[in-house]
């Protein structure tokens, strides 16, 4: 039983490494309450866990995020007028080269949409 238990957990984490990776440089556009931004987006994916950095207009954040299947988050931290922000993105990959969902800046309460494309 333990064996069995073992190759299928074993089995998940190779399915999860074997799928494309979303490591590289990414152009991200974002719409929150009537404003669009864009940002340029570095991520390095290792299995299911995403880390990099994103160029903000209050400078580079650094983000952290998850994999799994088509399914990709990141979260960043950042601040206005002196107040901390959590800015979180989830959604999932329509293909190898975009990532669409939802973004919210937890502390506002706002939420918007966001399109990621992969730099050429």
């Amino acid at each position: 039983m333990k064996i069995a238990f073992a190759c299928v957990v074993l089995g998940a984490a190779a399915i999860a490494a074997d799928g494309p990776s979303i490591s590289g440089n990414w152009q991200v556009a974002i719409s929150v309450g009537g404003n669009d931004r864009d940002q340029a987006c570095t991520f390095t994916q290792k299995e299911r866990e995403l880390t990099g950095t994103c160029k903000t207009d209050r400078g580079d954040v650094k983000i952290s995020g998850t994999v799994e299947d088509k399914k990709v988050s990141w979260t960043y931290k950042s601040e206005y007028s002196g107040m901390p922000l959590t800015v979180s993105f989830k959604g999932a990959r329509d293909s190898d080269e975009t990532i669409k969902g939802a973004v919210i800046v937890e502390e506002m309460g706002f939420e918007g949409e966001f399109t990621a494309t992969r730099s050429k």
